[in-house]
């Protein structure tokens, strides 16, 4: 709930939009017998975010109240760090992960990293995840262009981005999305000059 009502509000994409994706995608997987994931992040009781037990900790009810086939309840940005998560994949032969939830920029780009760098084909929905803004010493960056720059830097080499339909029409497909590379997407922004 923090996301939602709690300190770290979701603004790009709304959540209005993205949370129903969540929901669709979880569904549409389920429906396609590809296993479901629902990871929770947990500090201790007394910090500020993510406190475990708080009600900003709680999930939400769209995804508290579906079905999953595996829960993993994490204490680092990546879902991987301290967890059972590498092993539960290997053990269920699982070969493509794909990403949705908050934050498209912490959470979400950690594990995709680390889930390219092992070798997974990745996907990401870009309409069922989301961002905050930032302001710090480096400076000034709003939620839709962080949202933004990690889909397209995600799409030239880490993860297939797509939305949530264009996923669910490949899952019934039996096709996985497809992503760009660094050079197409390098030469690709040149000619837009």
């Amino acid at each position: 709930m923090e996301y939602f009502t709690g300190g770290l509000l979701i603004e790009y994409p709304p959540v209005e939009q993205t949370l129903p994706n969540i929901g669709r995608a979880m569904d549409a997987a389920r429906a396609a017998g590809i296993p479901v994931v629902v990871v929770q992040h947990s500090e201790s009781a007394t910090a500020p975010l993510f406190a475990k037990g708080s009600a900003q900790w709680a999930l939400h009810e769209t995804v508290a109240s579906r079905p999953r086939d595996h829960f993993i309840e994490k204490a680092w940005p990546n879902v991987y760090t301290g967890t059972d998560f590498a092993g539960w994949l290997e053990k269920n032969s699982i070969d493509t992960l794909t990403v949705v939830g908050y934050m498209t920029h912490n959470c979400d780009a950690s594990t995709i990293f680390e889930a390219t760098h092992r070798g997974l084909h990745v996907e990401f929905l870009h309409d069922a995840s989301g961002s905050i803004p930032y302001a710090n010493e480096a400076g000034l960056a709003s939620a839709e262009e962080i949202h933004r720059i990690f889909s397209v830097v995600f799409h030239t080499r880490f993860a297939a981005v797509g939305s949530t339909d264009d996923w669910a029409v490949a899952v019934q497909a039996g096709q996985a999305l497809k992503k760009s590379n660094i050079l197409v997407s390098n030469q690709a922004a040149i000619a837009r000059r």
